[in-house]
């Protein structure tokens, strides 16, 4: 029987940074995912020769190497990589669409979402201005009850339509209760959306996961690839071996698990049956549609900013929608609209709308791609009365709904941001068994990284 002093189950960018950091320091790792590549919920795959990336809008918590003390750099230093050799772009601008006119814009620079703000809002630009002071100096990762981030936000800014609009990017980013958030998640959003921002890498997911993999593997941690796990053999209330579907047994010393909670309670349970995971099962969802156009086409239509957050909906409420999708609300996003990209023959429309894992589950199989092709045209239909239509010029068009992100990804119901219950000590039943990831509370890219990178330090290494 193989044994290592820790296993890691999940490939995604919570486990490979728990995977780099316990590996810098001679722990003999194992990664076990279940897929073919690595990446997880942030991952790609290859269509018509063109690669095409799942997740990867943008990555959050923006800032330059020399800001030693900000997430992305911090995390940079724990895994011993180079940050200046990390070359990034950054958003060129993104806009907070409502009805009737209102839209507010921000970039990485907060002192254009302060304009915004005294120009569309001038009676709340003092209050808004001490709620980014509050942020500035709150802790959000004390472990405390979970408080009303509307509520809170009613008592700070006094203005239904400003708190509406700054809670829309930050709930599509990373919320995963339906109709309000946790005011702690809320301040960590605000951080690493407004007053950080957007970014992507140079070049695409699939090198930045090669960077990850190679610093893994040349510390000597080890991945493999289809290993999907089966349960965990419990004595004595700890993990004694992790079992695999193919029979196989690995002895642990401990274990991290970056699968979400749900699915970790499965591996838990006796064969006796199933665990009780419905508490922990998140609702919100949401359908992606990957658009290629011609690189010559972005004259005919608005396609000037990096993100556009739209809200057509009165009253504004994030919400699992009672159909498949609800249109009236997404994220439009130009994956190449970042600075110092330069333009190719073709270019990317992303379109993000929350949707309903239980009707996408209930279409039979010809249904399903039927509906896939409703669904993508309705969304068409509603972002074209806003950046103009396009759904002519379509070259080549890629779809994916709650339930292929429960199939590539393991989160129940498809919720990409997993359990509305979550484990901020990252502590469970068993004592050498410790949860990363969504469904630890650090949400987007640098949050998950960072969440597998605190984990070790904490309950590994014995870090306050």
């Amino acid at each position: 029987m193989a044994s290592y002093d820790q296993v890691i189950i999940g490939g995604g960018l919570s486990g490979l940074a728990a995977g780099i950091r316990l590996a810098r320091f001679g722990y003999k790792v194992l990664i076990l995912e279940k897929h073919a590549i690595a990446g997880g919920l942030n991952s790609y795959y290859y269509r018509q020769g063109r690669l095409l990336e799942t997740g990867l809008h943008a990555m959050t918590n923006y800032a330059p190497p020399v800001s030693k003390s900000a997430p992305l750099n911090r995390l940079f230093r724990q895994l011993k990589l180079s940050r200046k050799k990390f070359l990034t772009h950054q958003q060129l601008r993104s806009t907070i669409y409502f009805p009737d006119g209102h839209a507010l814009s921000f970039s990485n620079d907060l002192e254009l979402l302060r304009g915004e703000v005294a120009r569309l809002f001038p009676g709340s630009i003092n209050r808004f201005n001490s709620l980014v002071e509050l942020i500035d100096r709150y802790d959000p990762f004390v472990n405390r009850p979970w408080r009303s981030a509307k509520d809170r936000l009613h008592e700070l800014l006094d203005n239904e339509r400003l708190l509406n609009m700054l809670l829309w990017p930050l709930m599509m980013y990373g919320n995963c209760n339906e109709h309000d958030m946790d005011f702690d998640q809320f301040v960590i959003m605000f951080q690493a959306v407004f007053l950080e921002g957007f970014f992507r890498p140079a070049g695409n997911i699939k090198d930045f996961l090669d960077l990850l993999l190679g610093h893994y593997r040349a510390l000597g941690g080890e991945i493999r690839f289809r290993a999907p796990v089966k349960h965990f053999a419990i004595v004595d209330k700890q993990v004694n071996t992790v079992v695999l579907e193919s029979g196989e047994e690995i002895a642990a010393g401990q274990v991290i698990s970056t699968v979400g909670y749900p699915a970790t309670l499965q591996f838990m349970a006796s064969e006796s049956g199933p665990a009780e995971t419905a508490g922990y099962r998140g609702r919100m969802s949401f359908i992606e549609i990957i658009n290629i156009l011609p690189s010559e086409y972005r004259k005919k239509i608005r396609s000037d900013e990096t993100i556009i957050f739209y809200n057509l909906d009165e009253p504004f409420d994030y919400c699992c929608p009672d159909e498949a999708v609800n249109v009236n609300c997404g994220v439009i996003c130009f994956p190449d609209n970042f600075h110092d990209l330069a333009p190719g023959a073709e270019f990317q429309l992303r379109v993000t709308h929350p949707a309903n894992y239980q009707v996408w589950k209930s279409y039979a199989p010809e249904e399903y791609a039927t509906m896939k092709k409703l669904w993508a045209d309705r969304s068409a239909g509603k972002v074209g009365e806003i950046i103009g239509n396009y759904r002519e010029k379509v070259l080549y068009q890629d779809v994916f709904t709650p339930t292929t992100i429960e199939k590539f990804t393991g989160k129940a119901n498809g919720a990409i941001y997993g359990s509305p219950i979550k484990l901020k000590e990252g502590t469970t039943p068993l004592a050498n068994l410790f949860v990363a990831g969504t469904d630890q509370g650090y949400l987007g890219i640098v949050g998950a990284m960072l969440s597998g990178v605190t984990m070790v330090n904490k309950h590994i290494f014995k870090e306050n």
